[in-house]
């Protein structure tokens, strides 16, 4: 049956839902995505979507009888979903009685959802920033943002907080920095290795990103700044730049899949600020 036709079907199966999400994806060897519990042949009776598949959010599933859970990140702690190491945790033995006493069929999606064209996490985050029309340059890792204008870090960066529904960030750099092209990279894009030639070779001010190591990235804007350049860091958090892409994925699901109900869940910030 071709995917086209999954609509028609009353009765879906996780491996159906699997089948539409890699379609014409080619991943690598060594890929995360996996059907982590849960068989394939289960039915699909709702899906719930989530960035992070927290105890929470896992429970809320139960609450909405979703046999299905769809999430960029692993339940596990680690990023290749390993449990031998934990098999004696309390946290992770509570976590895993609670799907599989529900049954719940459990996919990662994480390479998957990073190849599709565009990136489907990237461009989550530039709809919910409303910057459609500021990309001028679209790659694997990142997307360049133009403001033919110019807008400083400040006002950037209150752009953030309020479309994001965020707290905070953390700002290396000058604030007051005029901005006319930014990088955005998203998840654990923001190390050195791909952000610092971003500076020279894309001519950029500032680089958003979700996370990276601390001694790389901020201490490049650090030095730069000093030698009186005019550059600036925004990071913004891991899941806070990535979870735009699983609530976009939501929508297209529930598109894709009208005969069963869709839900996105958001997760409460992880870290409170004192």
């Amino acid at each position: 049956m071709e995917l086209t036709d999954l609509t028609k079907l009353k009765e879906l199966k996780v491996q159906d839902i699997v089948h539409h999400l890699s379609h014409g994806i080619e991943l690598p060897d060594n890929t995360v995505d996996q059907l982590i519990t849960g068989s394939m042949d289960q039915t699909v009776t709702g899906i719930v979507v989530s960035f992070m598949p927290t105890q929470q959010v896992i429970e809320q599933a139960v609450q909405l009888g979703a046999s299905m859970i769809i999430a960029h990140e692993s339940p596990f702690y680690n990023h290749h979903s390993t449990t031998d190491w934990l098999k004696n945790d309390s946290v992770y033995t509570y976590k895993r009685n609670l799907i599989d006493q529900s049954g719940i069929a459990l996919f990662r999606c994480h390479d998957i959802i990073h190849r599709f064209e565009p990136d489907g996490i990237t461009d989550g985050l530039i709809q919910d920033l409303a910057w459609d029309t500021y990309v001028s340059h679209q790659t694997a890792e990142f997307d360049i943002i133009t403001f033919p204008e110019g807008v400083t870090v400040r006002s950037i960066t209150q752009q953030l907080k309020e479309r994001l529904g965020m707290e905070y960030v953390r700002i290396a750099g000058d604030t007051e920095t005029l901005c006319r092209r930014a990088a955005i990279l998203v998840g654990f894009r923001g190390n050195g290795h791909t952000t610092i030639p971003l500076v020279q070779n894309e001519q950029v001010d500032l680089i958003i990103a979700g996370e990276g190591f601390e001694w790389e990235t901020p201490e490049y804007i650090r030095d730069a700044v000093q030698q009186g350049k005019s550059k600036a860091l925004i990071m913004i958090g891991h899941a806070e730049s990535e979870a735009p892409g699983m609530k976009l994925l939501t929508h297209k699901l529930a598109e894709s899949f009208p005969q069963i109900q869709v839900t996105y869940v958001k997760e409460q910030p992880v870290f409170k600020i004192f």
